[in-house]
């Protein structure tokens, strides 16, 4: 059964970190539709909620997706789970999180890259299908990357001492290799109740972007067309997949200096609007 969002908004993002004012107009903006249900940003790899000085917000790993989204009046849960931490305790902290702050009311997750291993998980494993609507993943290794792959071979023997003296855990690294991913696939089921869609990014490899030529050149030799770290094929999972123009980072608004001036940036209103939409769309 469909039904109209019960409160919509247009509003434009016009840059990376600031938010741009609503506007009345629907020339002049994007609809956002307000969800029923509140939605949980999670992050990946490396990854925090925010960054703050004195309660002020310095930075956010969505950076300005919390405001497009709640100015629409769609209640935003960003949950910090720990940086390099292997998905099963990722997802534990994640399950923590969604306990604490919609213990009562199923969520809808957007998780970027190991955040989308992290709530399949915690939805298949740790029995918090019935908390949760839809997942949509954004440049999510759901088969693993050859770069993981590559950076275990090459580098544990030298990182791992220094990751274990300083109480760094590592699991991460490795629950993102290929090979985990298959075992991970093979063990982790999809719950019958929950939608699944996702989302892939696709890099243009240009040499104005040399922080991604040697992980894009690496997955684009074993895997063809990625993100910089994610191939389109290992990103695509569920009922219906996109495609968005812009590596790794630009999928969750990080912007590149680079990408900006050469007139390549993608305004996200578009896309996390549409992403909704769809769900909107479907009644929710």
């Amino acid at each position: 059964m469909h039904c109209t969002p019960d409160f919509v908004s247009f509003v434009s993002l016009r840059g990376s970190f600031p938010f741009a004012s609503r506007r009345d107009s629907v020339y002049d903006g994007i609809m956002i539709p307000k969800l029923r249900a509140p939605i949980a940003l999670v992050h990946g790899l490396f990854g925090f909620d925010k960054i703050g000085v004195a309660g002020a917000t310095l930075a956010n790993y969505f950076p300005g997706i919390p405001d497009l989204l709640t100015e629409a009046g769609n209640r935003v849960l960003i949950p910090a789970l720990t940086p390099t931490g292997g998905v099963s305790e990722r997802a534990q902290q994640l399950k923590d999180f969604l306990r604490e702050h919609s213990p009562a009311e199923p969520v809808h997750l957007i998780a970027h890259s190991m955040g989308g291993l992290d709530s399949r998980y915690m939805i298949s494993m740790l029995d918090m299908a019935p908390m949760v609507l839809t997942l949509t993943t954004l440049g999510t290794p759901h088969r693993g990357t050859s770069f993981a792959d590559w950076g275990i071979h090459r580098l544990a023997r030298i990182v791992t001492p220094v990751l274990d003296l300083i109480g760094l855990p590592y699991q991460a690294f490795y629950d993102l290799t290929r090979a985990k991913c298959l075992s991970f696939n093979e063990t982790v089921v999809d719950a019958p109740n929950v939608r699944y869609f996702s989302v892939a990014g696709q890099h243009d490899n240009s040499i104005l972007h040399p922080e991604w030529f040697l992980s894009a050149s690496i997955v684009s030799k074993y895997e063809g067309e990625n993100d910089g770290i994610v191939s389109l094929e290992s990103a695509k999972y569920g009922e219906a997949f996109d495609v968005w123009d812009g590596d790794h980072l630009a999928l969750v608004n990080w912007r590149n200096p680079a990408r900006y001036l050469r007139g390549a940036w993608n305004d996200p209103a578009p896309r996390y609007a549409a992403i909704l939409r769809r769900l909107a769309e479907l009644g929710y």
